[in-house]
């Protein structure tokens, strides 16, 4: 009896969008998690390391069941490149952004990071001589433009504050762009669960490293009981469910068709931060948003043509 492949198919693909959505909505929570633990008197220092004491173990897990699946070691160059890939793109990024979302808005915050595409654009520009298409730079303009209005919303209500956690955000963004591009050309060699288990370990190490020696490890324990249970939620569904459900959807569905189901979690931020927060949402801020979102959709559709 001979089985129809096409029923298959399509139930892996609508449980690769299920888990990009899913992936998608998770990491975008962060920053709803981060403002609500700000809250209680909490630093970036601290919440970023006690957000990576609970995901370590996890990617410890993913390290050595990657590790046990590839029967290739790393030489030294190869782990100098994790090391600086998850330095920049889940150390120092992070860092950046927690420190961004004391002085910003968690929707402004979100509109920055999904910047990242098309500053990997430019990094590949300035490194590889990479000329981007009619379509790519009108992506880049319309996302750009889109963020200098959700920006002008918020900078009437503090500018001071929306200049320094947008240049911060800004900056976390860039570092995010640099371990993308850096990934893109080493992820075929080390393999794409390896490499994010290793550098997401690395970067839980350099984020308790960091906390440990500027300050007494006791001090993690002298914080409000519900900065706790955040911190669980943030390492845990905002930072581990994210990068598996992702990396399983982007296996079903391919990574084009991922990266417009992503354009969820703007959105969702959006919802939250109104619903949660009470964050004020304003005409400006709303256009933004979505030319962001339709800059993100202009140049994945530019990069799927090439």
């Amino acid at each position: 009896m001979r089985i129809d492949p096409a029923p298959t198919a399509r139930r892996l693909a609508l449980s690769g969008l299920a888990l990009a959505a899913i992936g998608a909505v998770a990491a975008s929570g962060k920053a709803i998690i981060v403002k609500l633990a700000y809250r209680h008197g909490i630093d970036a220092m601290s919440l970023l390391a006690l957000r990576m004491l609970v995901a370590f173990p996890f990617f410890v897990l993913m390290g050595l069941w990657a590790t046990r699946r590839s029967h290739q070691r790393l030489d030294w160059r190869q782990w100098l490149q994790v090391a600086g890939l998850g330095f920049s793109g889940y150390y120092l990024s992070s860092y950046l952004d927690f420190l961004g979302l004391a002085y910003i808005s968690a929707t402004l915050e979100r509109l920055i990071l999904y910047l990242s595409p098309t500053l990997v654009m430019l990094i590949a520009l300035v490194v590889l001589g990479q000329r981007p298409s009619r379509s790519q730079l009108l992506a880049l303009l319309v996302s750009y433009g889109g963020v200098l209005l959700a920006f002008g919303h918020d900078i009437a209500f503090d500018g001071r504050a929306t200049v320094i956690g947008s240049g911060l955000v800004f900056a976390g963004a860039l570092s995010y762009a640099i371990y993308l591009f850096g990934s893109g050309q080493v992820v075929a060699r080390i393999g794409a669960l390896r490499l994010t288990a290793y550098a997401s370990g690395i970067a839980s190490v350099l984020c308790v490293g960091q906390y440990l020696l500027t300050r007494p490890a006791g001090d993690l324990l002298g914080f409000a009981a519900p900065v706790y249970t955040l911190s669980l939620v943030n390492g845990t569904l905002c930072t581990v469910l994210p990068v598996l459900a992702i990396m399983i959807g982007v296996k079903h569905i391919g990574p084009a068709l991922a990266a417009q189901v992503s354009m969820l979690g703007p959105v969702s931020t959006i919802v939250l931060s109104v619903w949660l927060l009470g964050e004020p949402m304003g005409l400006w801020q709303s256009i933004g948003t979505l030319l962001v979102l339709a800059g993100v959709l202009l140049l994945g559709r530019g990069a799927g043509r090439r």
